[in-house]
């Protein structure tokens, strides 16, 4: 997201900073995916927004999960993490960052936990499975399906891997600036985050977004992440949804500071509306039930 006045937060950013002091780190020396995991991703919270949204419109207990594009799976090592009687698997086609993930669960999991996480190399449209209570399609990764038709038969199939009573969240973001070709950039600690809206083509909606990390030696990591898009706009991500055979789409619109030096800023909370703001920059949540 661009930054401005009457910018919603990001929805990912880490509340909690990285370890402090760590100017140690170069565009040599640095860990892209750790750097993404710092820079972008709250499990913590979005654990939290699963329960809540799950409490709103499942029926029953939300326990197993499917999180597609999961990246390094963070988000499925956390939610397994959260319960006892919680398990995950994760869906990403790049075998480099499923390799960095599986890597990672034993530093975050013990060993019981771990075997309630199953990382998958494979398309999220070809994956087979079980059905689960919940499947999560965040991080704006299913934008990487351009047309009507791709997204369509996304949703469809994920439809399908959702038991009855269960529910499919996806996040979504926009606002004027959100068109616009500028940089973002967010000092965090010991490195700083770039969110680079490099390219916007307003006839096909096509965009081509980079993550960069800078660093106090004067050292870039350019291009760390490149994202090529469609933006999709919340009235036809809802109609796609319903066209898809899901019965009702819930939209959560996140809540403003209302004071203080982050005043118009987002508050980190969500709720279900049919209004929004014509705010520069927004995130939101839908929410579809099967």
């Amino acid at each position: 997201m661009a930054s401005g006045t009457s910018k919603r937060s990001e929805k990912k950013k880490n509340k909690k900073n990285p370890k402090p002091n760590q100017s140690w780190r170069t565009a040599e020396t640095a860990d892209r995916h750790e750097l993404y995991e710092l820079s972008v991703q709250n499990v913590e919270g979005e654990v939290e927004l699963v329960q809540q949204f799950f409490s709103d419109l499942g029926e029953g207990v939300c326990s197993r999960i499917r999180e597609d594009f999961c990246g390094t799976g963070q988000f499925s090592a956390a939610w397994a993490k959260s319960d006892p009687s919680r398990s995950a698997v994760g869906v990403d086609l790049d075998a480099e960052v499923l390799e960095w993930g599986r890597g990672k669960l034993e530093e975050r999991l013990d060993e019981e936990t771990q075997n309630r996480v199953e990382l998958l190399e494979g398309d999220v449209l070809q994956v087979t499975g079980n059905p689960v209570d919940a499947v999560l399609a965040t991080n704006f990764s299913y934008y990487l399906f351009k047309t009507r038709s791709e997204l369509k038969n996304y949703f469809m199939t994920a439809r399908k891997h959702i038991r009855p009573g269960g529910i499919f969240i996806m996040d979504a973001y926009g606002g004027s600036e959100s068109f616009e070709e500028q940089e973002e950039e967010r000092d965090l600690d010991g490195f700083i985050y770039v969110w680079d809206q490099n390219h916007y083509n307003p006839i096909t909606g096509d965009v081509i977004n980079h993550i960069h990390f800078r660093f106090p030696d004067g050292t870039e990591m350019n291009k760390a992440f490149t994202y090529e898009w469609r933006l999709w706009t919340l009235p036809e991500l809802q109609e796609l949804l319903l066209e898809a055979g899901f019965r009702s789409v819930n939209v959560y619109w996140e809540g403003t500071i209302e004071e203080g030096d982050e005043e118009g800023e987002g508050d980190g909370e969500f709720k279900q509306t049919r209004v929004g703001e014509a705010c520069q920059g927004w995130i939101a949540y839908l929410v579809a039930q099967p």
